[in-house]
């Protein structure tokens, strides 16, 4: 495989070339989560997770449910219930060494995001578990995050990317379904893409 080259390798670097940040940058970061943050959790249904583990390997997850699915606790905490998923696991085995979060939320047509990073544990508190009930439902665990820094993050990245613009969107059959996609990749015998997609569907059945 071939490097990479001419590479930046210090923020001296990276400054000559892409300058330094406005004074509203900078003074936008708080350390809590105030009216405006919690108003914007309360609304969104999906939450991107980036974790790392001990060696710095990366995971980022997505989290989605009914809009305000995250609970606020307080000013400085938030919990993330871990709904049925395919128990891979690669955020939450992050977090048993390396318990750094960086969070992305997200409300659909808002081309504005909010980022939460701080750190995180695994817990399972019947009370706070209580909290995250979902179609009568009782998440075994969740993610509690301690917020040490928030902010709203500006929409140059949603103009650009037009993601909430319907009619930029590729057909339905532009990319193959993933059914077709783990099959390829897979090669299992004596299963065919139909039967993988069969799978995938009565899977989708179980999201509680």
């Amino acid at each position: 495989m071939e490097r990479f080259e001419q590479l930046v390798t210090t923020e001296a670097e990276l400054r000559a070339i892409l300058g330094t940040p406005g004074p509203r940058a900078i003074k936008k970061e708080q350390t809590w989560l105030d009216g405006h943050c919690r108003a914007f959790i309360a609304l969104s249904p999906f939450v991107l997770v980036a974790t790392s583990d001990k060696d710095g390997r990366c995971d980022v997850s997505p989290k989605g449910d009914a809009p305000g699915f995250v609970q606020v606790l307080d000013d400085h905490r938030l919990v993330i219930p871990d709904r049925p998923g395919n128990r891979r696991l690669d955020g939450m085995r992050n977090l048993l060494t390396n318990p750094r979060i960086g969070l992305i939320f997200l409300v659909p047509g808002r081309q504005e995001t909010l980022r939460v990073n701080g750190r995180a544990c695994i817990t399972r508190d019947p009370a706070l578990l209580e909290l995250c009930v979902a179609q009568g439902k009782t998440p075994a665990l969740a993610i509690g995050v301690e917020v040490e820094e928030c902010f709203m993050h500006c929409a140059k990245a949603f103009l650009r990317s037009r993601m909430w613009a319907a009619d930029t969107w590729p057909a339905a059959d532009a990319l193959a379904s993933l059914g077709c996609v783990l099959h390829d990749q897979i090669k299992p015998a004596g299963m065919t893409a139909q039967d993988y997609e069969r799978d995938l569907n009565e899977g989708y059945k179980k999201l509680y």
